[in-house]
């Protein structure tokens, strides 16, 4: 017999299994350890399948989260892999590292009235059911006949690859050109190993290729080929732009150009992309700070700084100019982190970098903060306290601000309009360009965003390229 929805609501929400803090802080591996099934089936169980389920507008990529759960509380986790699949391209990176506490679980009803309960634990779900999905779905029931039509796809990352996908799902021929040696864009240079293996960004990939997406690497559009060359020489009927926001972003304070200041992009493609944690082993190289100071309260900065206490720093500290409450990262992060021994010097924020005589970093020159009226991201303003100066040692610093947009293709692709901090402008309906048949989504239009977001985009512009090219013939069909 179905439970009632009284007996559902007496289930409690069940905490992710984790690796012990003090053994994870200093290796590479997951930290998540997933639900075994029993406790995913129990989990599932508490959905109370909602008539108006608002939990499914929350999801940017439209998942019919009650339908797949629904399965995996029966125990049919092929059905759930199919529900979950037809809509989600890469589940098992979403169910890692989506903010689902911001999206489908916050619009959870279980959680309301807020703060007096807990919403069912979609992206842990997900999670399991992509990973059972890895060992046991067949894609091939995913792909149709072909349309005769060839794609290209400009970048890997999350939006790119979603955006491949759902064309593959629509029969048409897709490229994917990366610039970098390995797909996966910044799920695999930014995102470190414990919170998503490369095995898991391997398999999804995979899956795509499986599809008959075609993956070209060392291919930099811009440079390689240009947008124009592609459309008019090489015959693609399409094309979607989605190649990331990864320019670094300074404070543009003195001392940046000492040796042991890195960007948060540049340390953690290092680390995760170039396996510099595998020094000597691998050929990059790292420096390995014994007190490295991290600048930024994002998911970046966290992943910065938990990756410096695992290269063995003795004190990894996250320097934070506004309190832990005005925090973007995710709170499982913060809490991961705070776990792990890192240090969080609050309310602080960097004026200059102290260097040596030779030229290596040596401290960070700091004032204390107070947080004043609200600014128009909607947190409390940080406000220097006079004479509050003080200087934290540390021999690495590591600025994780956020990232700008990369100039190097669009300064290569005349017609293509951009705004005036460099991302790409596009109709927000249909996120086409100024350049007929070119889309866009991602960083690259939004700004530096969430996983999710990115998705959101690569699967809507997959849909409007699908219309824009049922008005064409293929490039390659006879006249």
């Amino acid at each position: 017999m179905p439970l009632t929805p009284k007996e559902r609501m007496k289930i409690q929400r069940h905490h992710m299994p984790e690796r012990d803090p003090n053994q994870r802080n200093h290796d590479f591996d997951e930290v998540n350890l997933g639900y075994p099934q029993p406790l995913a089936a129990e989990e599932a169980a508490r959905c109370l399948h909602c008539k108006d389920a608002k939990c499914r507008c929350g999801c940017p990529v439209g998942i019919d989260i009650p339908g797949f759960l629904g399965e995996v509380e029966a125990g049919n986790l092929s059905k759930a892999a199919e529900i979950l699949l037809s809509a989600n391209a890469l589940p098992g990176i979403t169910g890692r590292v989506c903010p689902q506490e911001e999206q489908c679980e916050m619009v959870c009803v279980r959680a309301k009235p807020k703060g007096k309960g807990a919403p069912v634990a979609v992206g842990h779900l997900e999670r399991f059911v992509a990973d059972w999905a890895r060992e046991n779905y067949d894609v091939q029931t995913l792909i149709p006949e072909p349309s005769g039509f060839k794609v290209g796809v400009i970048g890997s990352g999350p939006a790119g690859l979603t955006c491949a996908g759902e064309l593959a799902k629509k029969g048409h021929k897709v490229t994917i050109f990366e610039a970098l040696h390995k797909p996966g864009g910044v799920l695999v240079y930014g995102i470190p190993e414990f919170r998503l293996p490369n095995k898991i960004i391997d398999a999804e990939v995979d899956r795509l290729r499986q599809m008959g997406v075609e993956i070209l690497c060392n291919v930099v559009i811009g440079r390689t080929f240009t947008i124009p060359q592609l459309m008019e020489e090489e015959g693609y009927d399409a094309l979607f732009v989605a190649i990331g926001a990864g320019l670094p972003i300074f404070m543009r304070i003195p001392g940046e150009n000492l040796k042991g200041v890195y960007s948060a992009n540049e340390y953690l493609t290092r680390v995760n992309l170039m396996g510099a944690y595998r020094f000597p082993a691998n050929d990059t190289p790292i420096v390995h700070g014994r007190r490295v100071a991290v600048i930024g309260g994002g998911n970046v900065a966290m992943d910065a700084v938990r990756t410096a206490k695992r290269l063995g720093a003795q004190e990894a500290m996250l320097i934070y100019r506004r309190s832990r409450a005005e925090m973007p990262a995710r709170d499982e992060e913060i809490a991961h982190a705070e776990e792990e021994g890192i240090d969080f010097r609050l309310l602080c924020n960097p004026t200059r970098i102290l260097g040596s005589d030779d030229g290596w970093v040596r401290g960070l020159e700091c004032v204390r903060m107070e947080l004043g009226e609200p600014d128009d991201s909607g947190r409390r303003r940080p406000v220097p306290i006079e004479g509050s100066e003080f200087v934290v040692d540390c021999d690495v610093v590591i600025e994780a601000l956020g990232a700008g947009a990369n100039p190097l293709l669009p300064n290569a692709t005349p017609g293509l309009k951009l705004n005036k901090w460099g991302y790409i402008e596009c109709d927000p309906d249909t996120l086409m360009t100024s350049i007929p048949g070119v889309f866009t989504g991602g960083d690259i239009m939004r700004g530096a965003a969430t996983v999710i977001l990115a998705m959101g985009d690569g699967k809507t512009a997959a849909q409007h390229m699908h219309d824009y090219l049922q008005t064409k013939v293929p490039a390659g069909a006879s006249a």
